[in-house]
């Protein structure tokens, strides 16, 4: 429905600027619907980001469950190569990152699907000629998003990765803190801490940095097509006044239809500039979910066979000859 607003907009100064005077009728009435089209438009987006709050909640629940009882049916060995730190990461950190992206950023690319697909058929309809700027800016925004995407997905891995060797860390270091300060450890582990924390600075920042330079980039695109719209439709109102341009031609249009068309290029290019900006956000909630999913894709702990003998005549002796035993083959704990 707002997209709706920009065109009895343009209307409204078709009204005004109209050469028998101005035509109070269309432009009240252009003026209500568009406040109907507004105020609905609200509640409706309203209703759907209450819905997609419901809708992220099961889901995360969903996911947080599943997490938890993969972990209880895990061997032994997963948990002696993975610190209890790491593992609460992903239980809380990780999963908090999924239903932020799913509860906020997932609406605003929903209704700029929405947005991008209807300004574009309206700016059709109000002038061709003017759609072949975007010929050449939309495709270099979609390019250049698409490259920086590219580099920027692992650095967000790579943080999601060193935050949870921080937390990792610094968990086992807390549980063990007595006996770090029995053997007089504290220098030592505080050195290791500042190494992690150093590298979890690094990871975030560098993440961070090169994300945030994909939105203003994309919103230069943007605004440098919106000025060639502006420039160009300027031209073509002009040739349409003078009479070069008969009304109902290819080139014509008034001075209602660049304002309807800037402000549909305005919603056309809005939408690839928000997605631009929380592509950030939608890369952290990947690696945040791909570190879930690895969890819940691994191998739960074999059951005993269904022969098993039931272990009987126990007299508390118990005597290990000739054994060895390790949780990976490379590194033998028993010999």
């Amino acid at each position: 429905l707002s997209l709706l607003g920009p065109k009895y907009s343009g209307d409204a100064i078709d009204a005004i600027s109209a050469k028998d005077g101005v035509d109070f009728s269309t432009v009240w009435s252009s003026v209500v619907k568009m406040l109907v089209c507004y105020v609905l438009s609200a509640v409706l987006s309203y209703l759907l980001a209450v819905l997609m709050i419901q809708i992220s909640q099961r889901i995360v629940y969903t996911m947080r469950r599943q997490l938890f009882e993969k972990l209880t049916a895990l061997p032994v060995s997963y948990f002696d190569t993975h610190t209890t730190g790491d593992i609460i990461s992903r239980i809380s950190y990780d999963i908090d990152t999924v239903n932020a992206s799913l509860s906020q950023d997932l609406v605003q690319v929903m209704t700029s699907v929405y947005t991008v697909i209807g300004s574009l058929v309206f700016m059709w309809q109000i002038s061709k000629p003017l759609i072949a700027v975007f010929a050449v800016t939309v495709p270099a925004s979609i390019l250049f998003t698409r490259y920086r995407s590219k580099r920027v997905r692992p650095l967000f891995h790579r943080r999601s990765q060193k935050l949870g060797a921080l937390n990792g860390y610094a968990e086992e270091m807390l549980s063990g803190n007595r006996t770090i300060c029995a053997y007089h450890r504290e220098d030592e582990i505080c050195r290791r801490f500042g190494v992690r924390n150093k590298d979890a600075m690094d990871a975030y920042y560098e993440a961070e940095y090169y994300g945030a330079t994909l939105g203003p980039s994309v919103n230069f695109i943007n605004n440098f097509s919106i000025s060639l719209i502006m420039i160009f439709g300027g031209i073509l109102y002009m040739y349409s006044q003078n009479g070069t341009f008969a009304a109902g031609s290819l080139f014509f249009i008034t001075l209602g239809g660049v304002a309807q068309f800037v402000q549909y290029s305005r919603k056309f290019a809005g939408p690839i500039n928000e997605f631009a900006n929380i592509l950030n956000e939608f890369q952290s909630a990947f690696a945040a979910a791909e570190r879930i999913f690895r969890i819940i894709d691994e191998q739960p702990e074999s059951p005993d066979p269904a022969d098993a003998p039931a272990l009987s005549g126990v007299s508390g002796k118990v005597e290990l000859q000739n054994v060895s035993f390790g949780y990976s083959p490379e590194k033998t704990i028993l010999h």
